[in-house]
């Protein structure tokens, strides 16, 4: 028999046939060929039940496929590598599916809708949280009969812990979705509701999530819960009254609280869990003792929190998405009883509208972080972990960049060394966005949102070709030119790993993420 041929290995004969007895020896050799069999037996000694005593739910939002694929690249060429060879921590996870992300009524999505649907197991309109399709946006009247059970509400009623994190303020339409009911996700705060009439009959979002557990027992008879364990975002400004004393001590703005009530909900809440610990900055969440903390808040930025670029120049310092979910995490699994936990990636989803893909990636690596600190952290044996996106977002990948090349950077082909020219004679990058406000050059600059202050780019192409498109404050062009980048409306994915995980398969309705949480955790039995 020639040298360069070889017998199929018994451990892996499934592979083999009457028609492939023989393969190469340098086929069989190759790192690649090698990985693929390693993965397929990986998959197929797996020995996974239906059942978890914990689920962690993570969200990125905006991560669609293209992000995750940009992210993967450009993590491995933040530790020197290719980057296309590599993975992001959870799609290393076994089972993966597609996602449609579409409204009841909106072909490309939004967070409320979509959010709602993975966390109550039903499809609703866009621009509504916690409620069904029969409600009319903005009307407060409509909502009576219409609202629906989250997969957090049922878990505090079957006497497991609860927590919300989320990078955006803990009062926006991903994580207000988990605990609160409202026919627009514009409600926030009281001074929110414009019509005087609603503002009796409607409850703002940041009181219900203060409220969460007398609200809870008042919807449902004769139930008795804790409230939410864990919570952690941004957002103080709709907790707080309008009145300058009421600032912490990081406010940005003259007058930090937004609320036209005179309430104080940071106080409300320490008023109802005297033992819970509060906290706002750096310091406190450093001092949280998970072994003896009853109860956690954690609110660290007047609105949203910083991009993960950007969290060295907060005032008041805070932590990352992973810290906070290696502390949730942490305290929850105190609980014999088991836990769900819902993270959100809220700032992927600003750094893509901003037109800034920088931040948009260097997000999601964090969230892949956090990812595998929950990994980490709980026993895969009990604690189902799943991770997907709400929606996408118009970021494409194109031209035909070597292997390698920055993917932050200009287009260069195989074999060249120099940029590729488009048919105006000008290079282009990699990476950009089928709509937003386009190009701007803000060099060092880490925060996205900065680039809202600078005009909307509409004059056409800009030649790049001495431009550093590699710098955190670099905005890719944009075909059509808008206020913000919109969303998109392809599937996205859904990771999982742990117990119920290879229910995951195929493409499936956003609405069945809930299905799988309530599966794992038998929340309505």
């Amino acid at each position: 028999m020639n040298a360069k041929w070889v017998m199929v290995p018994a451990a892996l004969a499934f592979a083999a046939s009457a028609h492939a007895a023989v393969l190469p020896k340098h086929q069989m050799e190759s790192d690649w060929y090698k990985d693929g069999q390693n993965q397929l037996v990986k998959k197929l000694n797996l020995k996974t039940g239906l059942k978890a005593k914990n689920v962690i739910l993570f969200v990125g939002d905006g991560m669609g496929v293209s992000t995750l694929t940009a992210a993967r690249i450009y993590e491995g060429q933040m530790n020197n590598k290719p980057g296309e060879e590599g993975y992001l921590s959870f799609e290393k996870f076994p089972y993966t599916a597609l996602v449609k992300t579409y409204n009841v009524d909106a072909q490309t999505p939004d967070s409320a809708g979509t959010m709602t649907a993975m966390i109550s197991g039903l499809k609703t309109d866009a621009g509504v949280i916690g409620v069904d399709e029969d409600v009319v946006r903005g009307q407060c009247e409509t909502i009576k009969g219409n609202q629906v059970a989250t997969a957090v509400e049922l878990a505090e009623i079957k006497g497991l812990s609860t927590g919300i994190i989320s990078t955006a303020r803990i009062t926006h339409a991903t994580p207000a979705a988990t605990y609160a009911k409202s026919v627009d996700r514009n409600w926030e705060d009281i001074s929110d509701i414009k019509d005087e009439k609603a503002k009796g009959k409607c409850e703002d979002i940041a009181s219900q999530l203060v409220n969460f557990e007398k609200n809870l027992e008042k919807r449902y008879l004769g139930v008795d819960v804790d409230g939410i364990d864990f919570v952690m975002g941004g957002g103080r400004r709709h907790f707080l009254p309008k009145d300058k004393a009421a600032n912490s001590a990081d406010a940005r703005s003259e007058v930090e609280g937004d609320r036209t009530d005179n309430r104080n909900l940071v106080t409300e809440w320490k008023e109802k869990y005297p033992q819970g610990t509060y906290v706002m900055d750096q310091k406190g969440f450093d001092a949280i003792d998970v072994a003896k903390a009853s109860k956690v808040f954690g609110l660290f930025n007047e609105s949203h929190m910083q991009y993960e670029a950007d969290r060295k120049n907060d005032k008041a310092g805070e932590p990352s998405l992973s810290e906070m979910t290696e502390t949730a995490v942490n305290f929850l699994k105190k609980d014999k009883d088991g836990f769900l936990l819902v993270v959100e990636s809220g700032r992927i989803d600003h750094g893509h509208h901003a037109g800034n893909a920088y931040n948009a990636l260097n997000d999601t690596v964090e969230f892949a972080k956090a990812v595998q600190k929950a990994v980490e952290n709980t026993n895969p044996e009990e604690t189902l972990i799943l991770v997907t996106a709400d929606h996408s977002h118009v970021f494409t990948i194109a031209g035909y960049p070597k292997r390698g090349n920055p993917i932050l950077g200009k287009v260069v082909s195989v074999g060249k060394t120099e940029p590729s020219k488009a048919a105006d004679g000008k290079p282009y990058t990699t990476l950009g966005y089928a709509n937003g406000r386009g190009y701007m050059n803000l060099g060092d600059e880490t925060n996205a949102d900065a680039g809202y202050g600078q005009d909307i780019h509409k004059d056409g192409r800009v030649d790049l070709s001495a431009i550093d498109t590699t710098t955190p404050g670099f905005h890719q062009e944009a075909t059509v030119p808008k206020s913000s980048e919109t969303h998109a409306g392809e599937d996205i994915t859904l990771h999982a790993t742990g117990p119920g995980a290879q229910l995951v398969q195929g493409v499936v309705e956003q609405s069945d993420v809930y299905h799988i949480i309530n599966q794992a955790l038998g929340l309505d039995k």
